[in-house]
This record gives structure tokens, sequence and C-alpha cells, in this order.
């Protein structure tokens, strides 16, 4: 193979990013060409790599960049069938933010910035994915921290987006710490950074503290891939543009958490703690983050839980140990997540407004998006996982690959024992795994009945809108650049999990182990799906009636397009005819705020901070200065009190002589 085509993939959408920043202010008309065209060239490069790279070949290659006095850093380059079907993903989802961008934010004065930034952003994941040394993918994983900061902060001018921002910095940053200790620990142990010789040194034993490294890269992987604990940046990160979300949810970000412990899963063999571990995170994360989904009014908010508890589904399968299960639910999951946060957005342009109450309140919405209503209810079924949809395929892969790890069959392959994966984290992840597919079916119904088929009146006069939103006329909310990329999205949503059934070709990319859906899991998986929607039907009727059974009040026209044509609006309030408050009940409140979990770590961190800083700032000003101050003024308070003392009279010197003299013969005449 030639190696100038894998080293173009991230090369070129980063000259874009410094083209763009060079060039956006002067030339604006060049912002968009340059965000466009490299990145879909690379995504094009990595395409023709992974087709010339072929099934059960890897390439592996590199030069040494920097000698430490230790193990060294090199510039590597690893490729398998893993990085190539990311690689491919990434491509894809970013030329289609990119392409949708061009219209979704056509009027805004940072766009040129924020293209340039997306483009930064692909770039640092393919870094992420071709990387060969765990040192250079830092680098990329550092680079995606960064931006996911300016991109989420895009609206700096609100509250929300700021603090967004910061959240999002801090929270991933928090877990890089441990993740960096343990990288270095890695290094050490196996002597090199290099991840092809690490994994060797892992496969005959050599690493010493196999256990501490693999939770020390946990606190990483779930600050990057927003597991529990550290996954309260995600739902807050929505303040961002909606395509910026689709690029993180969907192909960068917290994918790269997943990839990594894909890449590293013979390290995290050699340790069952580390895999229960795992396993009870990914539980955890799975139904509290599906619990939180269907109480959240906010459509992305609810996309943003959703993408929390499909990453639970990942870490889940790869605690069974089955990195192909999690590569395979990872790539089917980014095309329907990319298809649902473009969609939301076109959604979001036509409303005017993030509210799902407030859609149900617009008569007609789904009529004004035809293209995005469409496409939106593929990638909800896909979602969910109802045959023959890619969710489906990819979501009865992680739990087959429980259910073998529960009966002690994990399915690791040449990667490791398959005894060091605890049955007990197959159950657990089996058992997480059938509630979240029942509790995903019922907020996907819910959102979508609420949304699109409530009865339809007039839009509230304080609905909450878009700071990113296009002024434009609802009639024409879709543009090309916004409406062909949906279609593209929906192609791999609808046939990609039948790849899975090939055993000639996905397979054979990744591990080689079948991919095809166990009898009892598919049963079940399917059962829960299916139960699911019906409760969120079921739900939705009751709410429905209720809210019909309200008396009418009179509802002022709406401030803002579109102005409401109808003044007649059900007087029960949306959170009492909300079919998730009728599904939760009394858990409705706590899941709404994410179970208090902001909450805890304010009174548990930010607080003492906060006194702490304070106490600081009273002893730096009250102290601290006060000693400079004082150090500062006694020599002027001394030099004051001496020229007092020099008045230039000569007859008052004598006299101060002769009291003096006086003085001292009395002092000795009484010592005598």
């Amino acid at each position: 193979m030639n190696l100038a085509l894998p080293i173009l993939v991230p090369v070129l959408p980063a000259l874009g990013a410094a083209a763009g920043l060079a060039t956006g202010r002067r030339y604006p008309g060049l912002a968009r060409p340059l965000a466009v065209l490299p990145v879909a060239v690379s995504a094009v490069l990595a395409l023709v790599t992974a087709l010339q790279l072929g099934t059960g070949s890897t390439l592996d290659a590199g030069t040494r960049l920097a000698p430490t006095g230790g193990p060294d850093i090199s510039l590597a380059l690893h490729l398998d069938g893993f990085s190539s079907l990311i690689s491919v993903l990434v491509g894809l989802v970013a030329t289609c933010v990119q392409v949708y961008s061009t219209a979704y934010l056509k009027d805004d004065p940072r766009y040129p910035s924020y293209a340039a930034l997306v483009s930064l952003f692909t770039a640092a994941m393919f870094l992420v994915v071709y990387s060969g040394d765990l040192i250079v993918l830092l680098v990329g994983w550092e680079v995606m921290g960064i931006c996911s900061y300016f991109l989420i902060g895009h609206h700096w001018e609100t509250a929300d987006a700021r603090t967004a921002s910061l959240k999002a910095f801090l929270v991933t940053k928090l877990g890089d710490v441990p993740f960096l200790f343990g990288l270095f620990l890695l290094g050490a142990d196996a002597g090199t950074f290099r991840i092809t010789d690490v994994l060797h040194t892992a496969a005959t034993g050599g690493l010493q503290h196999p256990t501490l490294i693999a939770l020390l890269l946990l606190g990483g992987v779930a600050g990057k891939s927003a597991q529990f604990p550290l996954h309260t940046w995600l739902p807050d990160a929505m303040a961002g543009p909606t395509p910026v979300s689709a690029l993180i949810h969907a192909a960068t970000m917290v994918a790269a958490g997943v990839y990594l412990v894909a890449r590293l899963l013979p390290v995290f063999l050699l340790s069952s703690a580390a895999l229960l571990v795992l396993a009870v995170l990914a539980a955890v994360t799975m139904v509290g983050s599906a619990l939180c989904a269907l109480a959240q009014d906010d459509l992305k908010r609810v996309l943003a839980y959703s993408t929390v508890g499909q990453l639970g589904y990942m870490t889940g399968a790869l605690a069974a140990g089955d990195r192909q299960a999690a590569v395979f639910h990872l790539v089917g999951h980014g095309a329907f997540k990319a298809l649902l946060f473009l969609t939301a957005g076109v959604v979001i342009h036509a409303a005017h407004t993030n509210s799902i109450s407030a859609m149900s309140r617009i008569e007609g919405l789904r009529h004004r998006v035809p293209d995005a209503y469409w496409t939106m209810g593929i990638a909800l079924v896909a979602l969910v996982g109802l045959p023959p949809f890619t969710g489906f395929f990819t979501k009865e892969s992680v739990l087959t690959a429980a259910e073998h790890a529960a009966h002690g069959e994990a399915l690791t392959g040449t990667l490791g024992p398959a005894s060091a994966v605890p049955a007990a984290a197959g159950w657990t992840v089996l058992a997480a795994g059938l509630l979240t597919a029942l509790l995903t079916a019922a907020y996907a119904a819910r959102f979508w009945l609420v949304a699109f088929h409530a009865r339809p009146v007039a839009a509230p006069a304080d609905a909450p809108y878009s700071p990113e939103i296009d002024e434009a006329d609802p009639a024409h909310a879709e543009p090309a650049a916004m409406r062909w990329p949906l279609w593209v999205l929906a192609l791999p949503t609808m046939g990609f999990g039948l790849l899975g059934l090939r055993t000639d070709w996905l397979p054979a990319l990744l591990d080689g182990e079948p991919l095809r859906p166990a009898t009892a899991t598919m049963v079940l998986g399917t059962g829960a799906a299916v139960a699911g929607l019906l409760i969120g039907y079921a739900a939705w009727r009751t709410a429905a009636a209720r809210a019909a059974a309200a008396p009418p009040v009179r509802v002022p026209p709406q401030a803002g397009p579109p102005a409401a044509e109808t003044l007649t609006a059900p007087a029960a309030p949306p959170a009492a005819a909300d079919p998730g408050r009728l599904l939760l009940g009394p858990l409705y409140g706590p899941a709404q705020h994410g179970f208090g979990v902001d909450r805890l770590y304010s009174a548990l961190f930010v607080r003492p901070t906060r006194a702490a800083a304070r106490l600081v700032r009273f002893l730096d000003r009250a102290v601290v200065e006060t000693y400079v101050r004082g150090a500062g003024a006694a020599p002027g308070w001394l030099g004051r009190a001496v020229r007092l003392a020099q008045t230039g009279n000569a007859q008052g010197y004598l006299n101060a002589l002769l009291a003096g003299a006086v003085l001292l013969a009395v002092l000795v005449a009484v010592g005598s």
C-alpha cells in the first residue's frame, strides 16, 4: 500500500483548518470550499485505504520521532480492519456535517472559524484512529478536547454555551489526569509506546500492573465517552450548534474512548476486576441515561442521553470481552445518531424551538419538514433496534456477547483468555441491556408521538428559541444542503447491519467471529423493544386524553416567527400531560435533573473548592497583604519620626544632649 494515502487522511483536514483560520476573515467566500473539500477528499481516501487494505490485513509503519531516555515516541501508523471501518465512518459523518453546516449556519458571522474547527476536530479523530503510538494518539485525543471546548461554546454570547463548554472541558480533563498516568505506566511496563509492541507484551504476560493500568485508563475513557460518573457534560453540551452535536455524538470525541479500549482490549483482559468495574459502569450508564431521556423536554437533550446509553452498550460489549460487537455497534450507532441530530436540526430550524412540548403545538410540523420527518423515523427505528435496520443487528451483537460472557463463553478470540471475563460482567450487561432496550423504545415513542402527532394548536408565546436557528421561512426550512445528507446517512442506517450477516466480509474485517444474533437474545431484545413501544404509545394516548379533557384557554400570538394562527391551547400544563411523567411517576423529577449527579458534584467538589478559594483570598488580602503593606509602611513611619526630631534648633539639640547625659548619670548611680 502507498503510505501517502493514509498519511493524507488526517493531514488534509488539518491543512484545511489552517487555511480556513488564515483566510476566513479576509476571504469569507473561501470558507465553504475550504471546509467541505479537504474533509470530503479525506473521506474518499479513507475509503480507498480501507479497500486497499482488505480483510485480515494490517499495516504497521513508523519512524522514531523523539528519544526520551526511556520508551521512544514514534510517528507511527497502525491500520487494520477496526481502524479502516471507523475512519470511513468519521469521513462520512464529517463530510455530511460540513455540507449541512453550509446551510444551517449560512448567516453566522463566525462560520469560517466554526468550519475550521470542525475540520481540525475531524483531523484529530483521524489521528487517534490511525496512530500506532500512544503518545501521538494522546495528541489527537487532547486536540479533540480543545476543539470541543470552542465548538460547544460557539454561541459564546449565551450563558448556557459558555457554561457548557467550560464544563465539557473540565470534566473531560478530570478524566484525562488518570488516563495520562495510565499511559505512562503502560509504556513503562511494556518498555514502549508502540501499540503493536504493547499488545505483544500484554499477550505474553509482560505487564506488571495490568489492573492499575486498566483502571487508570478507564478514567479517561469515562470522561471522553461520557460514562458514569463523568457523563454529565454531554447533555449540557447541547448548547452548541446542532451539527457539532452530530459530529461529537456520532464519529468523534465520544467514539474515541470506546475505540481506545477496543484497541487495547488485551490489556483489559488481563484484569477481571477492571472488566467487572467496566461492566457495572456500563450498566449504570445505560439504565440511568435511558430514564433521564424519558423525562427530558429538550429534543437535543433526549438525543444526548440516548448517546450516553448507546455508549454504555459499547462499553458493555467490551466488558464482555467482545471488541468486535462494540465496534460494530459504534459504527452503526454513528450512522443513525448523526442522522438523528441532523434531522433534529431541521426540525428546530422549522419549529424555532428545542422544546418537544412546544413542537406539539405547531400545526402541521411534520408536513413542513417531510424529509426530516421520514428520515428521523428511520433513525428512531434503528435506535429502538427493530429488524431489519442497523440498530437491530448491532444491539443484538452486544446482547449476544453479554450472553456468551455470562455463560463463560466470551468471544475473545486470540486477544486473551476467555476465562478472564467474569460471568458476573456478562449477566450485568445482559440485564441492563434488555432493560435499556425497553426504556429506549419508550422514550423514542414518546418523543415521536408528542412532537409530530399531538393535537395541533398554537405555539406558546414563551416558547424557547434556539440561538443558532436561521430566521428563514418555515415553508423553505429544508434547503438541499440540509436535505441530502439526511438521505445519505439513511442508507447505512437501513443497510449497514445486514453486512454482519455476511461472514466473508465484515466479520473477516474485524476479529473473524460471527456477528449473527443469537436466538435467545434476539427474542428477548426485540420483545423488550416492542414492549417499550407499546408502553410509550399507551402513555401517550393517556396523556393526550388528559390534555383533551382540559378546558381551552386563549394563547397570545407568538412573539417571533412563525406567527401563531390558532388561539386556543389546553389549560393543562405540558408536564401534566407528558407521557414520561406517567411512566416514571415519582422518578420523573429526579430523572429530569439527571438524578442529582451535578448537585452531588457541586456539594462535594464545587462548593468546597469555592470555600477554599474564598479562604485563600481572605488570607492573601487580610494576612499576606497586611505584612507586605506593613513592611512598606514601617520605614515611612520611622522616617517621619526621625524627621520630627531634626528641627534644626541648636538649643533644642543641646537640651536633648543634656537630658541624655543626666539620664545616663542617674542610671549609673542607680546601678552602682
